[in-house]
């Protein structure tokens, strides 16, 4: 299967149950496919943000962790209290060969996550909350298990945030006191080599001190 019917019959699946056989054995090829195929940058601009407002020594959780592309970037930066989550143990073996996380959870975004209330410092999310992924419903698990005062970071491509939730779920979390925005990103081409229509963005949002 060529890189690019590769990537759209993963996109295509059905469920979560068919998403994590497709995510499984996409796992193998995932990195260079990302790399060669599309130029994914998407992990980098999101790190190069999330650096300003989370201390090295943070705990940090890696939401959708994959095959730990974002905890290999964080370890070069010196943050090294990294837990990788996913619902691919395919995906989890290769972030696990990288050497970069303490804890490998498998998980499910967008059902209840199985840490405990304020379990960490930060929580960064890349590339998962998308239509067919992860839903607007899960900002509610990455705020309970982020303290007060922490910090989450994430993208989300700009049509999606319009279209699918993500606007009045976000808005909502601020009228309800549950977090503040900290910053938002310009759009920038997340896939410029193989799909460069997909934009994404960089969110920000600091979990309320009540």
């Amino acid at each position: 299967m060529k890189r690019q019917e590769r990537v759209k019959w993963v996109w295509s699946s059905q469920d979560n149950k068919e998403l994590e056989g497709r995510y499984d054995q996409w796992a193998q090829d995932y990195d260079a496919d990302l790399d060669e195929e599309f130029g994914y940058v998407s992990p980098q601009r999101a790190v190069d943000v999330f650096r300003r407002y989370v201390p090295k020594g943070a705990r940090i959780l890696d939401a959708g962790a994959g095959t730990g592309l974002v905890g290999e970037l964080l370890l070069k930066q010196g943050y090294s209290n990294l837990v990788a989550m996913d619902m691919s143990v395919g995906m989890l073996e290769k972030a696990r060969a990288k050497n970069a996380y303490r804890e490998f959870h498998r998980m499910v975004m967008g059902e209840t996550l199985g840490f405990s209330t304020d379990s960490f410092d930060a929580v960064i999310s890349i590339g998962v909350l998308t239509v067919g992924h992860a839903p607007a419903s899960s900002l509610d698990e990455m705020i309970r298990v982020t303290k007060p005062g922490g910090s989450i970071v994430y993208t989300l491509r700009p049509d999606v945030y319009r279209n699918n939730g993500f606007k009045e779920k976000q808005d909502a979390l601020v009228v309800e006191g549950k977090w503040i925005l900290a910053e938002v990103s310009e759009e920038f081409q997340a896939l410029p080599k193989g799909e460069p229509d997909v934009y994404h963005q960089v969110w920000v949002y600091q979990v309320s001190s009540l």
